[in-house]
Order: structure tokens, then C-alpha cells, then sequence
């Protein structure tokens, strides 16, 4: 996977439903097994995820995000833009300060425009290379866009010139 633009060895752990924590290492439920224990999930006292379908209530969400080290948006497809906006709203409306993650069809060309709305980890699609994928952060050093850090907007440009 790659977090923070390296590729890095994942150190969480998918739970199933109404599964235990993992005793080592940290433990991403889905938000459904998370709303349905949570009482029992949040006395764990260890780092905990969630991961989301691109389909959930971003209020809900935003509600929960303070117990959560790590959301896992879930892309189901490359043209389901809906994680792109919860990512967004989680950063800048919320203030959600933890790990967001780009998860299930996450494809190379995406990757800037994910980190440029808040994405900090990126599960690619099964088969896609991790080394070429790191290499697209580099690869545009302007946007039409002003969102996100890093990336001067082409506006920005032409008022300066």
C-alpha cells in the first residue's frame, strides 16, 4: 500500500463483523459492526478503523470520526466520484485530522486528485504496480483547481503574471 507517498506495509488488520480485535496490530470494522458495538469496540483502548461504502451518510460519519485513527473509503468503481466528497467534507468541515484511505478501484490517475481532497493511504486495485503508482504524485506541479496543499492552482498563475 502507499502512505504518505512511500510504499509502506500496512499495518491494520481488516476485522470481520462481530469478530474480535486483533490482539496485535490495529483493527479496521466495517461502520455497520462499528454502530452496532461500539460500546464494546471503543473499551479496547487500542487504534481502531472503519471502513465506509461510498454510499454512507457523511453526517453519520462525521459524528463517529473523533473514535477512528483511520477511515477507509471504499471506491467501487473508478467513475464513483462519492468518496472524493466525503474525504473533503471529513477534512475541511469536520476537521478529521487522522488517516483517510482510498480504498477497493483506486487507480493510478487518481491519486493526486485523492490526495488533493484529503487522502493520506492508498490500497490500489488488485494487479496495478505500487512503484508506478508512487511515481503519479510527481507528475503534475499545477492544477485548474484550488483545493489541497502542494499544487499551485493555473488561476493562481495567471493572476501573478
Amino acid at each position: 500500500m502507499i502512505s504518505e507517498r512511500r510504499i509502506v506495509d500496512d499495518a491494520w488488520i481488516s476485522v470481520e463483523p462481530g469478530a474480535a480485535l486483533p490482539a496485535a496490530g490495529h483493527g479496521v470494522v466495517a461502520f455497520s459492526d462499528w454502530l452496532a458495538r461500539k460500546d464494546t469496540l471503543r473499551a479496547t483502548n487500542s487504534p481502531l478503523g472503519v471502513r465506509v461504502h461510498s454510499d454512507v451518510d457523511p453526517a453519520a460519519l462525521a459524528a463517529e470520526a473523533p473514535n477512528f485513527a483511520l477511515i477507509a473509503i471504499e471506491f467501487p468503481t473508478f467513475k464513483d466520484g462519492r468518496g472524493y466528497s466525503i474525504a473533503r467534507l471529513l477534512r475541511d468541515e469536520h476537521g478529521y485530522r487522522g488517516d483517510l484511505r482510498a480504498v477497493g478501484h483506486v487507480l493510478r490517475d487518481q491519486l493526486l486528485a485523492m490526495e488533493r481532497v484529503g487522502f493520506t493511504s492508498f490500497e490500489l486495485a488488485p494487479g496495478k504496480s505500487l512503484e508506478s503508482a508512487v511515481e503519479a504524485f510527481a507528475e503534475f506541479s499545477h492544477a485548474y483547481e484550488a483545493i489541497g496543499a502542494g499544487i499551485t492552482s493555473v488561476r493562481a498563475l495567471r493572476r501573478r503574471a
